[in-house]
């Protein structure tokens, strides 16, 4: 299963959501592998705590191969990092994916993550993509390569236009090329149940006929603290309602995949 967590609005919780869903399936047992495709590399950074020069080899590296001449029969390869935690693995970004981006383009190389996470799906069950903030090249290619989608929402009226925008996009990508990516739903993130305009704004995504996902994640002062320490709130504080959350999200997924 390739998951991709995407949203063209920043600030909504997509490297948060895609390392704490991670991070609770390969607690669960499931292999798992997180893809880091932001050239911020926030995902890397939680996951390892490591910044800059001291980012491993990764999809960086990966992509930079495939500009350069292979011969016949030989295959690009991808570092993988193994992370503290038990049945999980990361593929690293880092700010290099930036200068990458506008050759990887020209030379048309939109299908290369696809045919690596294809072969990849043999060694693991699950494959989770953090994306960036934007419909580019990097998030146009797991799209692509992706069989699930997940849309985080921040519960903010700017946030909303934001989310009818990206379901008309993937919308049309989906039709024209890739028919197997399905929009699982949309993940309520920083809810505040006591906030009648969180709630109005999550009825009216409904009402539109939206695919809400029902376990909505709390907005928390823990979820920051996780990142400053750059452990996932899930093994951090397993017992937070936030990290319970979590799981319950994930098993509402694998009941539905």
């Amino acid at each position: 299963m390739r998951r991709v967590v995407f949203n063209q609005k920043g600030g909504v919780g997509k490297s948060s959501i895609a390392c704490n869903l991670a991070a609770a399936s390969a607690a669960e047992g499931y292999r798992t592998l997180l893809v880091d495709l932001d050239p911020q590399a926030n995902a890397t950074y939680y996951l390892t705590g490591l910044t800059h020069d001291d980012i491993p080899p990764g999809i960086a590296d990966f992509f930079r191969q495939t500009l350069s001449a292979t011969p016949e029969g030989r295959k690009n390869r991808v570092a993988i990092t193994e992370t503290r935690y038990a049945n999980l693995h990361l593929v690293t970004a880092s700010p290099d994916l930036a200068d990458l981006q506008t050759k990887l383009e020209s030379k048309f190389k939109i299908n290369k993550l696809r045919k690596l996470l294809v072969a990849l799906s043999e060694d693991y069950e699950r494959i989770y993509i953090d994306t960036p903030p934007a419909l580019n090249f990097y998030t146009f290619s797991a799209l692509l390569a992706a069989e699930r989608l997940l849309i985080p929402f921040d519960c903010d009226s700017f946030s909303r236009q934001a989310l009818l925008s990206v379901m008309a996009e993937v919308e049309e990508l989906r039709l024209d090329h890739n028919a197997a990516l399905q929009v699982e739903g949309v993940v309520v993130n920083q809810f505040a149940g006591r906030t009648a305009l969180h709630q109005t704004l999550v009825d009216q995504l409904r009402a539109e006929g939206l695919p809400v996902l029902p376990v909505y994640l709390s907005n928390s002062i823990k979820m920051r603290e996780s990142h400053q320490v750059s452990v996932p709130l899930v093994h951090m504080a397993p017992g937070h309602k936030l990290s319970r959350e979590f799981v319950d999200l994930l098993d509402v997924l694998e009941r539905a995949a």
